[in-house]
Order: C-alpha cells, then structure tokens, then sequence
C-alpha cells in the first residue's frame, strides 16, 4: 500500500479499515501488557483496602453493602440483604476471604502464567460483586450517576478484562485485538452513551450536585474535604445546567470511535480529564482515605479504559510497507544483500 493511501481518510477511521492491513500495525507487544499491569495493580489496591479494620466488622455489612439494596427491584435487594446477613453473621471470615481473593487476582494477572485463567476468575468475581455489593450500581433505582460512580466500578474490571484478554490477534488499538473492532466499538458506546444517560436522568435538581459533592466530605481527610467543599459550592443551584454539560460531554465522548483517529486523541484526552476531575471531585479518591473505601472507584477504570482506545500515531512499520526485518521474516527465502556481500568477501 502506497503512503498516500495510508495516509487517507479511509485510514484515519480505524473501525473502517480492513483486517488484512492490521498485520503491519501491530502494537507493541509491551502496550496489552502495561494495561494489563494497571489492571492487576488495581485489584491489588482493592485487596489492601479490604484489608483494612472498618471491614472486619458487622459495619460493612450494615452500612456498606445492604444500603444498595434500597431501590432496586426486589430479586436484586432480596439477594443483596441475604448476603449481608451473611457477612454480618462473619464479619472476619468472608471479608477475610474477599481481600485474599483480590489480592491474588492482582498477582495473578501481573504474572504472566496465570494471566488468562486471572483475567477469566476476575471476570466471575467482578459481576458477582457488581450485584450483590454494588446492587448493580444503582442503575436501576433511576438514582445512579456517574459522578458517584455509575454504573459501578466492579463492572468496569469484567470489561477490561475481556477487552485485555491475551491474544496475537491484530487490530488497530487495543481493545479491539480480542473482541474485534465492531464489537469493541459497540462497547465503547453503550458505556459512555449509558454514562451519559445517567448524567441527565439524576441529580438535575439545582442542588443534587451540591449535596452530593459535600456529601463524600464526611470522614475525609482536611484537604480533601476542603477541595470538595470548593467543588460543592461551585456547582450550588446549579445541577441542571451542569448536569447537562457533563451529559453532553460524555456523549460527545461515547461517539469518538467514530470519527477520524485525530478527533479520536482529542476526545479520550478530554475523557481522561473527565475521569480525573470526577474521581476527586465526585468520588473522593473512591473514599481510600476515609478508612471505608473499597476500592478506588470508577475513575481510574474508565482511564485506563480509554487508555486502551488510544489509536497509535503512524510511524515505522505503520505505513503499510513493513520494515525490512519483518519482510524477511514474511519471505524467509529472500537473502539479505549485506550478508550475501560479507560471505562474497570471505570467499574472496
């Protein structure tokens, strides 16, 4: 392929471009790596929150998972007070068993045997505790948002481990080498397309925002509590407007994997400043130091979600001529001019 036609606007949309032309712009072996590492180091801080005091007694029970239990249909809250029960009767036992069991997931996926059969349990494990200790993170009480968290960041961990799941299968950015790119497109935008839903379904009251923000000040740290008190009065009587504003920016978000891979850049860097301003401002660093917290929450998630969507900028091996290496090793028969010149020397 000529660099002109890779330089086009076909190429520029990479859910458009033929299978045949990933072969010779594969990622860097180490990228679905680094991902992965993220995720395991994930897990791992989930393993060492659970790990914490709060969570050996009858409280977390209590006061952490049967309140998500409230709103939602009855099999769901019926199955959620159930498993409190259960854990407020063993406060020590099953939490104990719930801080092993992510600790292991983050050392198993960061080691390199036991990735695929981590990737897999972490899959199980996530969407059992998305419903009975997250209560399916509120999405169906009609009060979730994603400012707290919506849809619940344990999904989040399910998605990417499918999304990262190991494979030698080319594709044009990462997330799209294990499920392909339609399917990977098509995740992409039911979660920012249902994230930005959520955003102008709940909290459009004028003070549902303030009283949210100032909310998760409790318990917090003096200079977390402070930038959220700055936050909270920011947005006073002014939640439907801002609401809006972070809808439109979530669905202008869920559609950058159909534009042109430049667009694309721009769009997941302002996801990325999204995720941060969200994960302080409305997530409180997910509550980590305030000796509750669970885990860090959706904002690091969707970032290294949309680190996973980032398109490659083209550069060597990119422009659909592969690099003289890779072309040997495509043509095995081809001699290499430069050795076939040295033996001549030789034998001379």
């Amino acid at each position: 392929m000529s660099e002109t036609a890779a330089s086009g606007p076909t190429a520029a949309r990479w859910p458009l471009r033929p299978a045949a032309e990933y072969t010779s712009e594969r990622q860097p072996a180490d990228r679905r790596r680094l991902l992965q590492l993220g995720l395991a180091a994930i897990w791992l801080l989930d393993g060492v929150l659970q790990f914490q005091p709060y969570m050996f007694t009858r409280a977390f029970a209590t006061q952490v998972i049967a309140p998500t239990a409230q709103g939602n249909p009855a099999v769901v809250a019926h199955s959620i007070t159930w498993a409190a029960g259960i854990v407020a009767h063993h406060p020590v036992g099953t939490n104990a068993a719930f801080a092993v069991i992510q600790t292991l997931l983050g050392l198993a996926i960061a080691w390199r045997p036991t990735v695929r059969a981590a990737l897999a349990a972490s899959v199980v494990w996530a969407l059992a505790v998305w419903w009975f200790g997250e209560g399916l993170g509120g999405v169906l009480t009609g009060s979730a948002s994603p400012v707290s968290g919506a849809p619940g960041a344990v999904v989040i961990y399910a998605l990417l481990a499918v999304l990262l799941w190991p494979t030698d299968r080319p594709g044009p950015i990462e997330a799209a080498r294990a499920v392909g790119p339609t399917a990977a497109r098509a995740l992409w935008l039911l979660l920012w397309g249902g994230l930005a839903y959520l955003a102008l379904a709940a909290n459009t009251g004028p003070q549902d925002l303030h009283d949210m923000i100032a909310g998760m000040a409790e318990g917090q740290p003096g200079w977390l509590g402070s930038v959220l008190g700055h936050a909270a009065a920011l947005v006073a009587h002014r939640g439907l407007a801002c609401s809006v504003a972070l809808g439109a920016a979530l669905a202008l978000i869920a559609v950058a994997v159909l534009l042109p891979a430049a667009a694309v850049r721009a769009l997941l860097v302002l996801a990325l400043v999204l995720c941060a301003v969200i994960w302080v401002v409305g997530e409180a660093l997910g509550g980590m130091f305030g000796g509750q917290g669970t885990d860090p929450n959706s904002g690091p998630l969707l970032a290294l979600l949309a680190l996973a969507y980032w398109p490659p900028r083209p550069g060597p091996g990119r422009t659909g001529a592969p690099p003289e290496a890779a072309a040997r090793a495509v043509s095995p028969g081809a001699e290499d001019p430069a050795a076939e010149l040295d033996a001549e020397r030789t034998m001379s």
